[in-house]
């Protein structure tokens, strides 16, 4: 009878074993998003950190096209494609009005992308409304963080795939 609960708690461990192993090889989906709001030059400075892979992963999909958003030389194809990506998953109203997001550029830093767009001519922001689903058709476990802050009040919100969209008042 020892032997068997033996044998069954030592099962009962390597199940235990493999399911933690397994948890740690799940990958984590997430993205940053910050907002802000610059009341000198009248501008919303947004920035997107997102892990290089799923990025990459996700223009080559979407573009069918080889890219290399790490290689030097083909930043002003993956501009383009970052550009456009952007703009058909994360979108910005204040006040209830689309805001047209200007492309900055991005750049890489460690596992990241940081991605820089800008609104230009926001002169306050009382009501915004963000649309983010950055990467949700590429993992259904993605989840995007998004850090709002306008008069040096920030307000933070995590969007689960599906959820896409939130707003504030400030």
């Amino acid at each position: 009878m020892l032997a068997n609960s033996s044998l069954s708690f030592g099962m009962y461990y390597l199940y235990i074993c493999f399911i933690h192993f397994i948890s740690l090889l799940h990958p984590f989906y997430v993205s940053v998003t910050d907002v802000k709001h610059n009341s000198k030059s009248k501008n919303l400075e947004i920035s997107c950190r997102i892990f290089t892979d799923d990025l990459e992963a996700a223009l080559v999909k979407k573009y069918q096209t080889k890219l290399n958003i790490l290689k030097p030389g083909s930043n002003e194809q993956a501009d383009k494609f970052i550009l456009d990506y952007l703009q058909k998953h994360l979108q910005v109203k204040v006040e209830g009005k689309i805001v047209p997001l200007t492309y900055l550029g991005f750049e890489i830093e460690g596992e990241a992308a940081w991605c820089y767009l800008e609104a230009p001519n926001i002169a306050q922001v009382k009501n915004i409304e963000i649309k983010n689903d950055i990467l949700f058709e590429e993992h259904a476990g993605q989840t995007n963080m998004v850090h709002v802050t306008i008069k040096n009040i920030r307000k933070s919100t995590k969007l689960d795939n599906p959820e896409n969209t939130f707003s504030l008042s400030f």
